[in-house]
């Protein structure tokens, strides 16, 4: 297992396959104030890559083009924040994309804990620490405590899919899931057009 940090940009060199995990840290929650920091990528057999990105210019073209290319699936926790990040800093849609957080909502209504935590101890036996949730990503230096804080948040995306993937294939909800996936760059670019808390859905 190898944590590897690349500043700027993912190097030309990296490929995951068919599929990468993704997850984002950031100065905070409102993608209008709180720059983007961080993109960490696994490719599910043990390997990461945190990439700690340049502001302002975000010259990662490797980065965008994996983030938009249709033959590899994005694996996310909570991929509408994600998302709505990378397309609002980094200007390009992500696609095709998967998210954890869904997929367990959908899957596992015996239960309201629905975080990533909570899915890893459940799903795959891993016991996560959340201590560098909360720190300075905007850092010039990176910590060795927050790149393996940010390399642990997609080390066990894979595992934790096709666990999920198989209860919603049991409850008969996989179609209804990869509907709601492929509706989520709609719904991160609601958020970012001004529909952030509002169900334009309801009657009301």
């Amino acid at each position: 297992m190898a944590t590897h940090h690349h500043e700027g940009d993912l190097p030309a060199n990296v490929s995951f396959g068919a599929s990468v995990a993704i997850d984002t840290e950031t100065m905070g929650l409102n993608p209008f104030r709180d720059p983007l920091c961080v993109v960490q990528l696994s490719d599910g057999k043990g390997d990461a890559h945190v990439v700690q990105l340049k502001r302002p210019e975000y010259n990662c073209p490797h980065l965008k083009g994996l983030l938009s290319n249709p033959r590899v699936l994005k694996i996310f926790h909570f991929a509408r924040f994600d998302i709505g990040m990378m397309q609002h800093w980094l200007g390009v849609p992500t696609f095709p994309v998967y998210c954890t957080k869904i997929a367990s909502r959908l899957a596992r209504t015996y239960t309201d804990r629905h975080g990533l935590k909570d899915l890893a101890r459940e799903l795959v036996g891993v016991d996560m620490s959340k201590a560098q949730q909360s720190s300075d990503w905007g850092a010039d230096k990176l910590t060795d405590a927050q790149l393996a804080y940010a390399a642990s948040d997609v080390l066990h995306l894979h595992e934790i899919k096709a666990r999920l993937d198989a209860m919603l294939a049991r409850e008969g909800r996989t179609e209804l899931a990869q509907a709601c996936f492929d509706f989520l760059p709609v719904r991160a670019a609601l958020d970012l057009t001004g529909w952030a808390g509002e169900d334009i859905f309801a009657h009301s």
